[in-house]
Order: C-alpha cells, then sequence, then structure tokens
C-alpha cells in the first residue's frame, strides 16, 4: 500500500483532475459518501440521532459538508459548527455550502475562544431533545496543516478531546487527525484524539508513524475514485509494509519436497565476545529458525566451548589468534573460511577492542558478499564515516535510533522526529559509490530504506519487544532470508515484518515480559501464517 506524503498527495488528486478530467467536486462527494458508509458499517445505523461536525478550512472542511449532508440522507441530523467565515470557503466547499444552506441543515459559527466555551451548552441543548449523538466528526484541517494549532482552533480540538460533555462519543476524523502532520505523525501543538480515521485514497506516514498509531484509531483507506493509472503515474516510492506485501515478497520460501540444507544457504556469523556470547547465540538461531540450512559461527578461542554449548545447530569455527574477542590477526583465516558462505553477519556483541574495530573495517571493505551489520560493527562505522572505505558487496546496516544518531552524528531526538528522511539520509550516505545498501531503522514503525528508493514503513510489532536480544533476532532473520534467495531488500523488509509478527503472537497471548528467545521460536509460525498455510 503505498503512503504518499502531503505534496505527493496532492500531486495525486490534480493528476486525477486535470490528467483523468475527473472534477475535484466529484472526488469529495466520493470522500464523503464513502466516510458515511464506513460510519455506518462501524457505529450501526445513522437514523434518529444527531452529528456534531466541525468544519475548518479549504477541502478538509468541504468533505465534512458532504458528510453531514449524506448523513442527513441516513435520517441523522446534522449540526455544523464552522471554526472560518462560511462565506470564506473556496472551490468545490463553497459549492457544497451552498447546498447546505439550500436544504437549511443547521450550523454554528465558533469563531473565537469565546464562543468555543459555548460548546458545552449548545450539546446539552441538541442532547434534551431526546434522540442520541452518532458521532463527532472532524473536519477541520487535512493533510495540508504544516504550522501548530492555535486559538479557537485549539480550544475546539481540546472539547471534543476532552470534555465531559461529549466523553463516549465516537470522534470520526476526516483523513488525518486535526493537528497532526500527515507526513511524519508528529502533533503540531496539539491533536484531536480519534476513534476512526477515513483516509483517502491511501494511507499517509503520519497515520503510521510516532503518534499516529495512537491518534488515529481504526484507520480505513477509502476509494474516492483517483484512479489507478494516476497512482501508477505518481511513482510513490513509501509504502506500508503489511503481510500482504511481506506475503509477495516471501513467496519463494516455498519449499519443494527434494531439497536438503545445502539448498538454503551457508551463513557466516562473526559475532560474540566474552560477555556477550548470548548476541552471537541469539544471532544465529534467529538465522536457523528463518530456515537457513547452515550457520557457521566464528568462535574466539576461549569462547567456542560455551558456543557448542549455547547453539548446538550450529557449527562453529575456533579461531587461531583470537582468544576472548574477534581481533584483526585472525584477518587472512576469517577471509579463506568465507568462501563459499552466502552471506555475513557482522557486529552483534563484538566489542569496540582497537583490534576488532581493525577488523571489521577491513571485513567491510573486502568482503563481496552481503553483509549484515549490526551493534558494535554500527558503532565503528559511526566512528569512521569520515573516510569509510567503498564496501565490496552489499551491506544491511540495522541501527537502532542511538546507532544511527552515532550513524549520522546528529541526537536521538532528531532521529525519532525525522525517521524516514534520517534513514534516507544514511542509506544515500552509507551507499558511496554503490547503489546495494540497505538501511533498516529499527523501532516503532521500523523504517526500511534502500539504494533503488524504495521505503517501507513496517506495521507489525509492540512494545513488549523493547528488550535486550530482540535486534541480535532480527539480524539472523534477514541473513537467513538472504541466504534462501531473497534480495537485501526483500529480506530486510519481510525479516522486519516476520519478526514483528512473531513478537505479536507473545503479546496477544501474555503482553510484554516475553523473552528475545521465545520470539525467535515463532518465527516458523509467523512465516507459515504470512504464506497463508496456517490461520
Amino acid at each position: 500500500m503505498k503512503l504518499p506524503d502531503a505534496r505527493e498527495m496532492r500531486k495525486l488528486d490534480q493528476s486525477a483532475i486535470n490528467d483523468f478530467h475527473i472534477p475535484g467536486i466529484v472526488l469529495m462527494e466520493n470522500a464523503g459518501v464513502a466516510t458515511v458508509r464506513m460510519m455506518k458499517k462501524e457505529l450501526g445505523p445513522a437514523s434518529n440521532s444527531f452529528a456534531l461536525i466541525f468544519i475548518g478550512p479549504g477541502n478538509n472542511g468541504g468533505d465534512g459538508l458532504v458528510i453531514g449532508r449524506h448523513l442527513h440522507q441516513n435520517g441523522c441530523k446534522p449540526i455544523f459548527f464552522f471554526l472560518i467565515d462560511p462565506d470564506s470557503l473556496k472551490g468545490d466547499a463553497a459549492a457544497n455550502m451552498k447546498i447546505v444552506r439550500k436544504l437549511r441543515l443547521p450550523y454554528h459559527i465558533i469563531d473565537s475562544e469565546a464562543r468555543v466555551q459555548t460548546l458545552p451548552v449548545l450539546y446539552k441543548q441538541f442532547a434534551s431533545r431526546g434522540i442520541p449523538c452518532y458521532a463527532l466528526v472532524d473536519a477541520i484541517f487535512g493533510t495540508g496543516l504544516s504550522k501548530p494549532v492555535a486559538g479557537h482552533f485549539a480550544k475546539t480540538i481540546t472539547f471534543i478531546n476532552s470534555s465531559e460533555a461529549v466523553r463516549g462519543i465516537p470522534v470520526v476524523a476526516v483523513d488525518i487527525p486535526s493537528g497532526m502532520d500527515s507526513d511524519n505523525g508528529k502533533i503540531l501543538g496539539t491533536s484531536l484524539r480519534a476513534n476512526y480515521t477515513a483516509a483517502y485514497g491511501c494511507a499517509k506516514p503520519g497515520h503510521v508513524l510516532h503518534h499516529g498509531p495512537e491518534y488515529s484509531g481504526k484507520i480505513e483507506v477509502l476509494d474516492i475514485g483517483i484512479p489507478p493509472e494516476a497512482l501508477e503515474r505518481a511513482k510513490i516510492t513509501t509504502e506500508l509494509l503489511d503481510r500482504k506485501t511481506v506475503s509477495k515478497l516471501i513467496q519463494s520460501l516455498n519449499r519443494v519436497d527434494n531439497v536438503h540444507k545445502g539448498s538454503h544457504g551457508h551463513l557466516a556469523v562473526l559475532a560474540g565476545s566474552s560477555g556477550k556470547t548470548g548476541a552471537a547465540a541469539l544471532a544465529v538461531k534467529g538465522a536457523l529458525r528463518t530456515g537457513t540450512g547452515l550457520v557457521s559461527l566464528f568462535a574466539p578461542k576461549e569462547l567456542n566451548v560455551i558456543y557448542e554449548n549455547l547453539v548446538l545447530e550450529a557449527m562453529t569455527i575456533p579461531l587461531p589468534a583470537s582468544t576472548k574477542f574477534l581481533t584483526l590477526n585472525d584477518l587472512t583465516f576469517i577471509q579463506k573460511m568465507l568462501e563459499g558462505k552466502k552471506t555475513i553477519i557482522l557486529g552483534p556483541g563484538i566489542g569496540t577492542e582497537q583490534s576488532t574495530v581493525d577488523l571489521v573495517l577491513q571485513l567491510y571493505k573486502n568482503v563481496s558478499q552481503p553483509m549484515v551489520l549490526d551493534a558494535d560493527a554500527l558503532n565503528i562505522l559511526a566512528r569512521h564515516r569520515d573516510f569509510l572505505p567503498v564496501a565490496a558487496g552489499p551491506r544491511i546496516f540495522t541501527p537502532h535510533p542511538g546507532e544511527m544518531a552515532r550513524l549520522m552524528g546528529t541526537s536521538i531526538e532528531d532521529i525519532q522526529d525525522n525517521r524516514v528522511q534520517i534513514a534516507q539520509k544514511a542509506c544515500a550516505l552509507y551507499s558511496q559509490e554503490r547503489n546495494d545498501c540497505v538501511m533498516v531503522l529499527k523501532g516503532a514503525g521500523t523504517i526500511i530504506t534502500s539504494s533503488s528508493g524504495l521505503t517501507y514503513i513496517n506495521t507489525s510489532g509492540n512494545p513488549g519487544m523493547a528488550t535486550g536480544g530482540m535486534g541480535d533476532v532480527l539480524t539472523g532473520i534477514i541473513a537467513g532470508l538472504i541466504c534462501q534467495g531473497l534480495s537485501c531488500e526483500a529480506a530486510a523488509a519481510a525479516g522486519v515484518y516476520l519478526h514483528g509478527i512473531a513478537g505479536d503472537f507473545l503479546y496477544d497471548k501474555q503482553g510484554f515480559g516475553y523473552s528475545a528467545v521465545e520470539l525467535e521460536d515463532n518465527i516458523p509460525r509467523s512465516i507459515m501464517q504470512v504464506l497463508k498455510k496456517t490461520p
């Protein structure tokens, strides 16, 4: 599912109007009709009730007028509250205002903070007539909002959110909750909290980033008549990562009967050090649970016995010169042993001893296989970003916000405020002269972006995954999918989604408090569910 930002959505609307000659007022009518249809599906019949519809400037207000008119057609009495002068409406919104006046539908002008104070009294008057309030409809601001909400607009939003008079009444947002930035989900001053959001044509990035999921409620994408040809022409490069998308990405994981372990790749894992052997074990098991045929774990001599007991299904490769952590002294040996391996994991738990740093830089520069980079490998690269060598092969970066802040030389706050843009900039920076870099910015709504220009925003996962070891498992999943033939971009996207689904199984069953080990045991179930072989 495409996720256009505000600029792209405006272009999409204009393409429908100018290129395909669909009048804007038709799109507005379709939007209003579809919203009422959604409301009836979610809230039941609208007859013998009333609805409060809050109208702001621009086409979002025009959508609200259409919604009110069609509620009227369904036996619901719409009462409009104009937060602007109705005569200031332009174009299609003004045309719909003429219809509202002709129908003599009731409205009030709430254009000052003093008038906002009258809303509880007005509501009680309507409620005293013996019919219930069907819904509150937010048609104040749409995707074009770019500055903080203030004045009587902010006070009205506070009334809808917090007034005892309207507590418990369903709130329906038109396209995006008023006060939310549709590009990133950040709150611009204050934001309405909706129970339902009618997203027109496409979902928006703001629905799934930052505060979007919390404030948007249940989101339904409504067809308003924008032709699919217009969507194709728009070349929107940000997509929602959901089950349907991932199912297409991983269809090649379906297996025939006559396969063997050599058919599903051989993974090399360079991870762990004294005190951090668990990171290596989790990455190994994540890859095995994903279906990787063979896994070899490079082990400093003193850690080899630990690894042989932790990961029985994997092979270990004892390093001749390294004792407690990976060192440059084993570079030649490691490079020789990497021959025939399909994918490399580098970084979880390796530490930042100088000899380890030197080894990481050499491997980054010289190894041609796809390499999934995590944890200390990312921190090492961040320290050398100004003179980083060009990578010899595809590189998949998997930073959490703190690691991304170090990679980009900025603050965690900046990362979290601009997740999509930062991930795209980081991918461009670390691609250097190549076009096979993938950047995975972990966190709620994980961002996956690549040198191809495509960006995914993930929909799976939950707060219970905010615990140690989860990132190590994800690294193993992504590497395991590459071993089984997925492209680096597809493996990163599918891996993130499957990782989240495995966590969702546990969260739905028991809430938070589950471990990374428990999560990786649910990876096969995640794959089977997405491949539609199990409910």
